[in-house]
């Protein structure tokens, strides 16, 4: 894949790569990684960073360790699909935490969500006391996962 930015570079791409795999990496060692100094490399990242190619950094955990084994994508059709009803939704899923993602998707629906849950008993839960109840929601429909085959949030980066 091509990056259609003009402000990357190789050495931009290599860093990025680098710390999609480590994102605790040490700046030396990072410094090695891409065979630059340790000044011109955090020099980099902070660019990066400032420019908005880095959103920041967090640990990945383990969601069945955390009883949250179940994840549940959701099809959301809205009622109306207004500039009033999009906003209303949009605020209303920024309040629950069981709402891992929210995306706003072309085709038979309005909105695709990702969430965790406990078990099929806390999703139903969830779903009746604030799923069904989230502003302009006129119809659902639900994908329970059976197995997780890939699950990641590198992109996919080449130098």
């Amino acid at each position: 894949m091509t990056i259609p930015s003009l402000d990357l570079d190789r050495l931009d791409i290599r860093i990025l790569n680098a710390l999609q795999l480590d994102g605790r990496i040490s700046n030396l060692k990072l410094a090695e990684v891409v065979a630059l100094s340790p000044t011109a490399a955090l020099a980099r990242v902070q660019r990066l960073t400032r420019d908005g190619y880095l959103l920041g950094y967090e640990a990945r955990l383990n969601a069945a360790k955390l009883g949250l084994g179940l994840t549940v994508f959701v099809e959301v059709l809205l009622d109306r699909t207004t500039a009033n009803v999009f906003d209303a939704f949009k605020a209303a899923v920024q309040v629950y935490p069981e709402i891992t993602e929210c995306h706003m998707v072309a085709g038979g629906f309005d909105y695709l969500l990702k969430t965790r849950m406990r078990d099929m008993a806390a999703y139903r839960a969830f779903a009746g006391s604030a799923l069904w109840q989230l502003p302009g929601v006129r119809e659902t429909r639900t994908y329970a996962v059976m197995e997780e085959v890939k699950n990641t949030t590198r992109l996919p980066l080449e130098v």
